[in-house]
């Protein structure tokens, strides 16, 4: 197969790790970032090109988009997509992941195990906001926040009420949510391929940290996960219409309740800590899915 890795930078750790793979199992693969991708939008003859080069031949694409581009991302997505090239993760999977609101949303209506969250466009309501999860402690969160940035840990009523009169201010759009305490600053990182959890890892935050990330000095380790957290972790992944997620867990007393649901999970933590070739098993799935033709993935809402 040819295959398209769609990667800001060929040195990344999951961009060089999918490259060889593809290239052990005898692919043609390259990398392509698709900041410098231009399209031509037709009815007959959609194109993309990179570096003075039509774009033509692909099987298969894997993105890889960054949350800070992701519009632009998916739009060259959706171009591979009219191209009749099979995408790892299709276009508006990648856009319902990335909208926390639409994502919550959506895993609600399935009746997925998720934080109690609040949301509203004023200042005006901020005690009720408050009131909704329960009160102090609680968690603010920025709706585009990546890696823990934008994720707050208000202890306090007043401190609340401050957090949330400062993102107004700066008219940045976020929730709020309930603190699970009993999470003990840990959840759990599962790596859906199809309709298996292939690989998790627990993300143990530092002391005196709430945010788990590793990007934050967080510990990973290999966990064992309980049969209802592989469900929630697989039917959070088909919710959302993608082939492979990092779909991100926190344990509470009520059961497994989802944080977040990535549509590019990277590859480095997980696989140094469980010494799993996930890299290999992404580029299984293609081998086995990517029909001339075929771009479409399951479904969501």
């Amino acid at each position: 197969m040819k295959i398209g890795i769609l990667s800001r930078k060929e040195s990344l750790y999951s961009t060089k790790r999918l490259v060889e793979a593809a290239q052990m199992r005898g692919h043609d693969v390259s990398v392509i970032d698709h900041l410098r991708c231009y399209m031509n939008i037709t009815s007959r003859h959609p194109s993309i090109h990179y570096r003075g080069e039509n774009l033509v031949g692909y099987d298969a694409v894997i993105p890889r988009i960054g949350a800070s581009v992701t519009s632009y991302g998916t739009a060259v997505v959706r171009q591979f997509e009219m191209m009749r090239v099979f995408s790892l993760n299709e276009s508006v999977a990648i856009s319902r992941s990335r909208d926390k609101l639409r994502c919550l949303q959506l895993l609600a209506r399935e009746g997925l195990g998720l934080p109690v969250t609040a949301f509203a466009d004023s200042t005006k309501m901020t005690r009720d906001l408050i009131n909704v999860v329960g009160g102090a402690p609680l968690v603010v969160k920025l709706i585009e926040g990546t890696q823990g940035v934008g994720v707050c840990l208000a202890e306090t009523q007043k401190a609340a009420e401050s957090l949330i009169e400062a993102f107004s201010g700066l008219k940045a759009q976020f929730m709020v949510q309930e603190f699970i305490k009993e999470a003990g600053g840990a959840d759990i990182r599962c790596l859906v391929i199809g309709n298996r959890v292939v690989a998790a890892m627990k993300r143990q935050a530092n002391e005196g940290e709430f945010r788990s990330n590793l990007h934050r000095g967080g510990r990973a380790s290999e966990v064992k996960i309980s049969r209802e957290e592989r469900s929630t972790a697989v039917r959070a992944a088909r919710t959302m219409g993608l082939n492979v997620a990092g779909v991100d867990l926190l344990r509470s007393e009520r059961g497994p309740v989802i944080m977040e649901v990535n549509s590019s999970p990277g590859l480095e933590g997980i696989e140094t800590c469980t010494g799993k070739d996930i890299a290999g098993k992404i580029v299984e799935f293609l081998e086995e899915h990517a029909k001339p033709g075929k771009t479409r993935t399951k479904g969501g809402g």
